[in-house]
């Protein structure tokens, strides 16, 4: 069976992305003989690359007629804060540490355990609400400051002041939010599921990043 661009045209021969085995070599080296075609369950796709933009998601039909949501760009999140047990929504800004490959970092892709920066607003909003104190605010003298007092009931005021017992803020993150930006960790697949969530880094796992990060720098 002949084509017009001037060689013949064999049925199997088109280039695309398989993850089956039969086209790689034996562990001797030698070849495989290919006794039958590709099967349409063994398709790869090519990546979401998922960028930081208005939000532009497509449902993908794959195997058993079930949906993936390929977000190719997102701005924004739900991300938990561990220690606090709150989740909010909100803003990705940047994405500044990947330990798999610096070419994410610097096109700025959002993939799973990616670390980025998101806006500290929501939690700042949250913590001035559940303990009744400011934080991030930029003074000389004290970075924590009690919210303006406004007209609370006894209750209000008894629930307050039993939580400031157990109130403990990591001075990391107390810097973090006096730049209003916080550093995170993607949990979720973007490419996959179509949304951007993960959890504020802490402790011992924000000093390992920011090391990492500085040695970057310096490098």
């Amino acid at each position: 069976m002949g084509s017009d661009l001037g060689f013949p045209y064999r049925a199997g021969r088109k280039m695309g992305i398989s993850r089956d085995s039969r086209h790689k070599h034996r562990a001797t080296g030698g070849r495989r003989k290919i006794h039958q075609k590709k099967r349409q369950k063994e398709l790869g796709r090519q990546p979401a690359m998922t960028k930081i933009g208005a939000k532009r998601v497509h449902p993908v039909r794959c195997l058993g007629g079930n949906l993936k949501f390929r977000a190719l760009r997102l701005e924004t999140g739900n991300f938990v804060w561990q220690s606090e047990a709150s989740t909010r929504k909100t803003r990705i800004l940047d994405v500044v540490y990947n330990a798999s490959n610096n070419e994410l970092v610097r096109t700025k892709t959002l993939v799973k355990n990616s670390i980025i920066v998101i806006d500290a607003t929501p939690f700042k909003q949250w913590y001035a609400q559940h303990y009744g104190v400011e934080i991030g605010k930029k003074k000389k003298s004290d970075k924590t400051e009690e919210v303006a007092e406004t007209k609370k009931s006894g209750h209000v005021k008894a629930k307050l002041a039993s939580r400031q017992t157990d109130r403990v803020l990591d001075p990391h993150l107390e810097e973090q939010f006096s730049a209003g930006r916080l550093f995170a960790c993607i949990s979720s697949r973007p490419g996959q599921s179509g949304r951007c969530d993960g959890y504020i880094l802490e402790g011992k796992e924000l000093e390992f990043y920011k090391k990492k990060m500085e040695k970057k720098k310096k490098a």
